[in-house]
């Protein structure tokens, strides 16, 4: 069955500076949703395979993996998705095998897309589909970004946080153009957020105060908890569900589930900050 945007939502988590909490945000708020009773598929497109190890599955133990899915036509979603221990959550893992996929699907033609169309053969029954990327402008991030019908971008409050931003803007406008014309920002979502220092507070007011509505009401506060869960292999809803982090990604997945981050559409001035 086809996807439909109005069946499933297909959300790259993608931001191409390191450290802002995208690995997080993918596992912790596909937790979130389907804690809330959504049925969600986490795909995990980055071959160091964190997403995976997020949700309890060793990246060294899979028989088949996403690199199966996209380098072998034949290979079929039921051979690779995997049930969690967590209900409502299933997870498209990966591994290091990954990383090799990009040299195998690069001279094929329609090489941008090969996810989408992959994507396009997936059975119903999934509300969210979020896609953790990599950390890099890869043939595999181009396309996380060609299949999504939405691209949240986590975005940690510091200065130098700007610089990514921008890049990862002018490559939405490029995606646009070329191979997704419907891919819409959900969202910036802060990360590292510490409410009790000026430094912080300071850049916060400076991202909305120039992003406007594309920011989240939802941010993400620092807390030792989100760093600790995923060496026990959990969500933080499950590893510490009354820490502030689990309260803050219950939050954000409230904020999407009934609309209240508006599909942002003011983007395209955004290129040029």
């Amino acid at each position: 069955m086809a996807i439909q945007d109005d069946t499933m939502k297909i959300i790259a988590v993608s931001n191409h500076k390191g450290g802002c909490g995208k690995t997080t945000t993918a596992v912790n708020l596909a937790a979130a949703l389907a804690e809330r009773g959504n049925s969600v598929l986490l795909l995990d497109m980055d071959s160091q395979g964190h997403a995976t190890l997020g949700v309890g599955v060793n990246p060294y133990e899979l028989q088949r993996s996403l690199y199966d899915l996209l380098v072998r036509e034949q290979t079929g979603w039921e051979e690779v998705i995997l049930r969690t221990r967590y209900p409502h959550l299933d997870l498209v893992p990966s591994n290091v095998l990954l990383s090799g996929a990009e040299g195998e699907i690069m001279g094929w033609p329609e090489r941008e897309s090969v996810l989408r169309r992959r994507l396009e053969r997936l059975a119903g029954g999934y509300a969210y589909c979020l896609i953790d990327c990599s950390p890099s402008l890869s043939l595999l991030t181009i396309n996380a970004l060609a299949a999504g019908t939405e691209l949240l971008i986590p975005i940690q409050t510091q200065y130098y946080a700007v610089e990514g931003l921008k890049q990862l803007l002018e490559t939405v406008q490029i995606i646009r153009e070329r191979f997704n014309p419907d891919l819409k920002i959900l969202g910036l979502l802060l990360t590292f957020v510490e409410s009790r220092t000026k430094l912080s507070h300071d850049i916060e007011q400076q991202m909305r105060n120039y992003f406007g509505e594309l920011v989240f009401d939802t941010v993400i506060r620092k807390t030792v908890r989100l760093a600790e869960a995923p060496s026990m292999g959990e969500p933080i809803q499950v590893y510490a569900p009354d820490c502030t982090g689990a309260e803050d990604y219950r939050q954000l997945a409230e904020e999407i589930e009934y609309g209240k981050a508006k599909i942002r559409t003011a983007q395209a001035d955004l290129v040029n900050i």
